[in-house]
């Protein structure tokens, strides 16, 4: 999805709401990936940590009431239906909540294209591989053989951390040179060349 202009705006108007420094797009936009708490963590260090908690649920108040916005990237819908009748399981780990996921994925009709979902919620954040080891079981599936998508290196990382391979997208939240020292299996540059290297190599 493409979330990533919402996601910092979402972090800075937290920051506002609070009267705190706010932090820039760069630094709102590396967060991006983590659990809640651990983003929050991540964007304000130098705070009190009773603002950690506040800055969440201001963020929740401000992305569920702009979440609406959200847009699939051109061509993500395609690709994922032909995977899906390629009998590809289909999976999401997210730095989402179960709410937030599950009103994102209903929003651009895309709940019943996956198999199973994990969110930070749920259990250990990125880039811990506990999401992916959860989801291959749940699955059945071989971890050796999992590839995990990811605009950020915390997904990137988890995807190391669990022994999955790493797919980097470059259109996304992290920049390409942060993506290339986590050493993904590929990198694309869009969606077209994603779903292509997909259907070549998965």
């Amino acid at each position: 999805m493409d979330s990533t202009s919402t996601i910092v705006q979402c972090i800075q108007a937290s920051a506002k709401d609070l009267g705190l420094p706010v932090p820039g797009d760069l630094l709102a936009s590396h967060v991006i990936g983590l659990g809640l708490q651990e983003a929050m963590q991540a964007v304000m260090p130098d705070v009190e940590p009773k603002y950690h908690a506040r800055m969440a649920e201001r963020y929740r108040y401000h992305y569920l009431s702009s979440d609406h916005q959200l847009s699939l990237f051109p061509g993500v819908h395609a690709m994922l239906e032909d995977l899906s009748q390629q009998a590809y399981f289909l999976a999401v780990a997210t730095g989402k909540s179960r709410v937030g996921l599950n009103r994102s994925l209903n929003a651009v009709k895309l709940l019943s294209l996956f198999d199973a979902t994990r969110c930070a919620d749920e259990t250990f954040s990125k880039p811990h591989p506990a999401m992916l080891q959860e989801l291959t079981r749940e699955l059945g599936q071989d971890i050796r053989r999992t590839v995990m998508i990811g605009d950020t290196s915390h997904d990137l990382q988890m995807a190391n951390n669990a022994g999955a391979a790493g797919v980097a997208v470059q259109y996304g939240a992290h920049p390409m040179e942060q993506l290339q020292a986590c050493n993904p299996l590929y990198s694309a540059a869009s969606v077209a060349e994603l779903h292509q290297w997909l259907n070549e190599n998965a």
